[in-house]
């Protein structure tokens, strides 16, 4: 696959269609070799690979760079964290494993709410979905949970007067993310096997719409 013809639109698609839930790479293989990328067009390359094969490494190392931030601000790590799971729904694989853990702890306590909590039927025409299909969480639509998290952590981060301390460590969280992936030689791995499937997936299921 060649990263020079993929966009950012759709390296933002496939980021946010698939799967995070797998395990960050080990360290060894994070921090192993880097170069100087010989063009703008290797950079640009190496920059969407990194991006997509490293990206539950470079999600878990800024969530690290804003819990040192904060260690004396507990309510600017609650609002982080709020922060970082808005963000996160946005993914839909975390999105529906989110739905259905909660909807399985409910049912524990609660079957009556736990069923009332199913996400809507979507109408099937021919054997295929009228529509794309949309996410819910907890039988409502994403958007609600994602606009209460935000609201909660935008509260939460002017009450601990910890924005100006989140900005400074969100930059620094990102410009280290961009520094590895720009200078992170993609390895033969990261070439050839595990992402190379996973986004030929993710664009099997937009062909399928």
């Amino acid at each position: 696959m060649d990263w020079g013809n993929v966009t950012a639109e759709d390296l933002i698609d496939a980021l946010r269609e698939v799967d995070w839930s797998s395990p960050p790479r080990p360290f060894s293989e994070f921090f192993s070799k880097f170069t100087v990328p010989r063009s703008s067009a290797k950079w640009n390359s190496r920059l969407k690979c990194n991006f997509y094969y490293y990206r539950t490494n470079y999600f878990l190392l800024i969530i690290f760079v804003l819990g040192l931030a904060f260690l004396r601000r507990p309510l600017a790590i609650v609002a982080a964290l709020l922060t970082a799971l808005s963000i996160a729904i946005l993914n839909d694989s975390f999105a529906g494993t989110f739905s259905e853990k909660v909807s399985r702890a409910v049912r524990q306590f609660s079957p009556h709410l736990a069923a009332k909590m199913r996400p809507p039927l979507t109408p099937v025409i021919r054997g295929r979905p009228s529509a794309k299909r949309a996410i819910f969480i907890c039988g409502r639509p994403r958007w609600v949970f994602v606009f209460i998290f935000s609201s909660v952590s935008f509260f939460l981060w002017f009450v601990s007067c910890g924005l100006l301390t989140v900005l400074w460590a969100l930059a620094f969280g990102l410009l280290a993310t961009l520094l590895h992936a720009s200078f992170r030689t993609p390895n033969l791995k990261a070439r050839l096997n595990t992402f190379r499937e996973e986004f030929r997936a993710v664009w099997r299921n937009y062909s399928e719409l």
